[in-house]
């Protein structure tokens, strides 16, 4: 009896769990916001930072201004969260991490170099023991290799 009775309790709870609405970000196109969470049980706040932004990528680039703005104002907080175009962003300094969800997987869109600039992850040159020690560029051209026709 006694297990029948947890059974229908943990069944109750996950279901009540699973009626919970997900947060959804906001779809408005070019339009890049700064996501505040509310308190428990709040709502989370949608702050418009940036119009016009043609990418994700753009976005990022805005919500790490206003992160580095913080900063430099005399906040402590490293990490900010955006919202674009129905993606969350997040931004800490490892990089720029993307998900659907507030509050699931995220994968990473972008790391940080060894001076802190955000780039694309392949395009950053790894030490042996995995520490970033510069980016990527295109070879400079040989000045004594014959002209490509």
């Amino acid at each position: 009896m006694k297990y029948l009775a947890i059974t229908a309790f943990a069944v109750g709870a996950l279901s009540l769990a699973a009626c919970e609405k997900a947060i959804e970000a906001p779809f408005d196109e070019g339009v890049c916001y700064a996501v505040e969470r509310g308190a428990e049980g709040e709502a989370p706040r949608f702050n418009k930072v940036a119009d016009n932004q043609p990418q994700i990528e753009f976005c990022a680039a805005r919500l790490e201004e206003v992160r580095l703005r913080f900063l430099r104002i005399g906040g402590s907080r490293q990490e900010i969260t955006g919202a674009y175009q129905g993606q969350f962003i997040f931004i800490d300094r490892g990089g720029v991490w993307l998900s659907r969800t507030l509050d699931g997987g995220r994968f990473n869109a972008m790391a940080r170099t060894g001076d802190g600039r955000l780039a694309m992850p392949g395009a950053i040159q790894r030490a042996i023991d995995g520490t970033p020690i510069a980016v990527s560029a295109n070879p400079e051209p040989d000045p004594t290799a014959p002209p490509t026709p």
